[in-house]
């Protein structure tokens, strides 16, 4: 794979990683910064962005969001998971929130 092929793909996330963020701040904006790990102003900033900033935002060849699991036993938990399907989805989203305590408000960025 090319590295021009990598950075299309690249910049492709990022935009869906955009619009999908506006969508769920438009829907559930509580529940949106939560999930995207988000403070305020930064929610505020991705919902007003439009569909020309939104674009050359996703342009980077840097990747805007990120992994929300940030050890190897954290991942091996929720992929090694041996409790009923339900349950491990409920299992996997209370370890990832998780992190999202840990961190001081103004440091849940995208």
């Amino acid at each position: 794979m090319t590295s021009n092929t990598l950075c299309e793909e690249i910049q492709e996330l990022n935009l869906a990683y955009l619009l999908l963020a506006q969508r769920l701040l438009g829907a559930d904006r509580d529940e949106a910064m939560f999930r995207l790990k988000l403070d305020d102003e930064t929610a505020a900033l991705i919902e007003g962005l439009n569909a020309r900033q939104l674009t050359r935002l996703s342009r980077t060849n840097q990747l805007l969001c990120h992994f929300s699991i940030n050890s190897s036993e954290q991942l091996r938990q929720i992929t090694e998971n041996p409790r009923e399907q339900g349950l491990a989805s409920l299992h996997a989203s209370l370890l990832m929130a998780s992190r999202a305590n840990d961190q001081p408000r103004g440091d849940r960025h995208a």
